[in-house]
């Protein structure tokens, strides 16, 4: 069997352009290419990303992980150059380990691999190395505890409720609303709450992440899609909260 760019994507929890990426680098390249230029991974590539996904998991570098796979550096060597993001892990340890015995069960018996088991377990990593290098470790260990703690609806409606305000503010911003008004505050507190589940905000995590709406092309382009300029006036609406609420 083989799969599309996209669905592997998916069900690896990472993106599109995370795996080109890996392609370009030689890190993790297509089985095939089709004429139309999509790229199709069959079981070989799965078990590849697999292993690439679970080295990146334990906190090793993109070079790292290229030099474990080429067998220039030895795993139990370069799982000793980041201790801190392997505690991180432990809690997860057990699922991951499950995924692979899974995988190898089906290999052995000559099962058809499931594309999801080959992943289980890899949910919820894309952050994570962003988030403990600007806040540190303790704030991705309550983000993930405080998201596994979630039900399959709650994630779906947690995942919605930013799109809602984005749109809110784009809202205000066409109306004319100015970033400290009573409306667009409010929409600001509806962000600010709803950020708080994951965080303990704070102003400096409040201006910077809205610092971040603008600079970050990610960010950007989820609050510009909703109409130029909503970037900046999300930032500014959020730096207005945080003066006002925060010392």
């Amino acid at each position: 069997m083989e799969w599309p760019i996209q669905e592997i994507a998916r069900a690896a929890g990472t993106t599109s352009r995370t795996l080109r990426y890996y392609g370009e680098i030689g890190l993790f390249e297509p089985s095939r290419v089709g004429q139309n230029g999509y790229r199709y991974y069959d079981e070989r590539a799965l078990l590849r990303l697999q292993r690439i996904l679970l080295l990146r998991r334990l906190g090793l570098g993109i070079a790292e992980v290229k030099s474990v796979l080429a067998g220039e550096l030895g795993e139990v060597a370069a799982l000793g150059i980041h201790p801190e993001l392997l505690e991180l892990e432990r809690e997860r340890l057990d699922q991951l380990i499950s995924t692979i015995d899974t995988t190898l069960r089906k290999l052995k018996g000559g099962e058809q691999l499931m594309l999801d088991e080959v992943f289980d377990g890899f949910d919820h990593p894309r952050h994570r190395d962003e988030v403990v290098e600007r806040w540190g470790g303790e704030a991705w260990r309550r983000a993930d505890r405080w998201w596994s703690s979630l039900s399959d609806e709650e994630k779906q409606q947690h995942q919605q409720t930013p799109v809602e305000i984005a749109a809110d503010f784009a809202a205000a911003l066409r109306a004319g609303e100015a970033p400290a008004s009573e409306d667009v505050q409010a929409i600001a507190d509806r962000h600010v709450q709803w950020l708080s589940g994951a965080v303990t905000p704070s102003k400096g995590y409040l201006l910077g992440l809205g610092e971040m709406y603008v600079t970050d092309p990610r960010f950007a382009a989820k609050y510009e899609k909703h109409g130029e300029g909503t970037a900046a006036f999300v930032r500014a609406a959020v730096a207005v909260y945080a003066e006002r609420n925060f010392v």
